[in-house]
């Protein structure tokens, strides 16, 4: 196959330029230090008592739960049909107005707070499954590890661009008509987040191909064909030994990955007592580092083959644990050490990924069922990370216990990179070992 034009690719890469807002002040900066702050540290929520960074972690496993158990089958429904781009309509337009919901949440209403969080974290993560199915549609094998890399830097500009206004509202909160006691500023933010998905996912969305049906009559039963094809596709990926071994992989790397990127702000703030402002810096720092991150490593890729690359990178996460273990309290500088590490393998390890599974695939029309597949490894490593982090903080009171799980979940992902490395590629191996 051929790369599709210059035009298709940056409307593709438009889309992280959209939803990576969310990311950044949603689930990185702003909003964690907004929830701890306007809530008690303890609250009480369907009759029960949390802490309520705990109940914080606790909300956005039950979204990533939810997306597991949806994104399979509607992600095969989207492709017997061949509409994918409706489903990815449908979610970005719940996230994006969930988060413009945040706008009214003020910590005595705690049930808003906690029900729009858990939608608008399904509706990015759903949404990102139908986007990330495009990739094998409009990049050949050989251009997928670029093009990825791409939309990851696309994500992260425009974020920044995003983080940084939102950044003179919150201390510049006169401009508003509030002052430092005030919580319009940080609530404006995430209606701005909101407008700032939408707006740009809608651009995205009228660049990107309308894919063809995997089946030529669909007809109705959408859910009964959905099923059908679904079992199909799963039958199909494991007799690809390579592709089974590297989805395990994932699994454990990712739990740590995506843990550590919606655990950064708590930890920070909660365990190393680190200034909001110096908080936000060392977020920022992280941004900005991961752009030439994802470049740099997916060049190396190019050089040495993708999981002999992201065996390299997880070892770089290691360290990070260890020493994100070892970080003293009131450390702002060693923090920002560490953001700037976090950042050069953060933006790689997840571009790396997804076009390695992207070349692991075999040619077929039902991506969106192959990469629900991927996306569910993905979402089930996160549930039972953010699961693990909130428990063995409640447990033992202590932050830093949840880090050395997080050391482990690496470990056993490069153990496992190991084993995929002994694989041989299928026939459409573009992989280098």
């Amino acid at each position: 196959m051929q790369t599709a034009s210059k035009k298709v690719i940056n409307g593709w890469a438009m889309y992280d330029w959209a939803n990576s807002a969310y990311n950044l002040v949603i689930t990185s900066t702003i909003f964690p230090a907004y929830f701890e702050s306007v809530t008690d540290s303890k609250v009480r929520f369907l009759g029960r008592e949390f802490s309520n960074m705990s109940l914080y972690m606790y909300a956005l496993a039950f979204a990533f739960f939810i997306v597991a158990i949806i994104s399979p089958l509607l992600s095969s429904i989207a492709d017997t049909r061949g509409n994918k781009k409706n489903f990815m309509a449908g979610f970005f337009t719940l996230g994006s107005l969930s988060c413009m919901a945040l706008f009214f949440f003020t910590g005595d209403n705690l049930t808003l707070g906690v029900v729009a969080t858990v939608l608008a974290c399904i509706g990015y993560w759903a949404s990102v499954v139908f986007y990330n199915s495009f990739l094998p549609e409009i990049a050949a094998p050989e251009d997928r590890d670029r093009v990825s890399a791409k939309g990851f830097a696309y994500g992260y500009v425009g974020s920044v661009i995003l983080q940084v206004i939102c950044f003179v509202f919150v201390f510049k909160p006169e401009l508003l008509g509030g002052d430092d006691k005030s919580t319009i500023q940080f609530r404006t933010s995430f209606l701005l987040v909101g407008i700032w998905w939408f707006a740009f996912a809608f651009f995205s969305l009228k660049r990107l191909p309308i894919s063809q049906p995997s089946i030529a009559n669909p007809g109705g039963r959408a859910f009964a064909k959905g099923y059908e094809e679904l079992r199909k596709v799963w039958k199909q990926l494991l007799q690809i030994r390579v592709l089974k071994r590297f989805l395990f992989a994932l699994f454990f790397y990712n739990m740590g990955v995506q843990t550590v990127m919606l655990a950064a702000t708590p930890y920070g703030k909660g365990e190393l007592q680190i200034p909001t402002d110096n908080l936000i810096i060392a977020i920022l720092l992280i941004q900005l580092i991961a752009i030439p991150g994802a470049m740099l490593i997916a060049k190396l890729s190019s050089r040495i083959g993708n999981i002999k690359t992201l065996m390299i990178v997880v070892s770089v996460w290691v360290v990070v644990c260890i020493a994100g273990y070892l970080l003293p309290v009131g450390g702002i500088y060693e923090f920002y050490g560490l953001a700037a590490l976090v950042g050069f393998v953060m933006g790689g390890i997840q571009s790396l990924s997804r076009s390695t599974y992207s070349k692991l695939m075999p040619e077929t029309r039902d991506t969106t069922s192959f990469f629900s597949f991927y996306d569910v490894t993905e979402k089930i490593a996160v549930v039972i990370g953010m699961l693990s982090f909130g428990y063995i903080n409640e447990l033992t009171g202590s932050q830093r216990n949840s880090v050395l799980a997080l050391l482990a979940f690496f470990v056993i992902g490069l153990l496992l990179l190991v084993h995929t490395l002994r694989a041989k590629p299928g026939t459409n191996g573009v992989i280098r070992n």
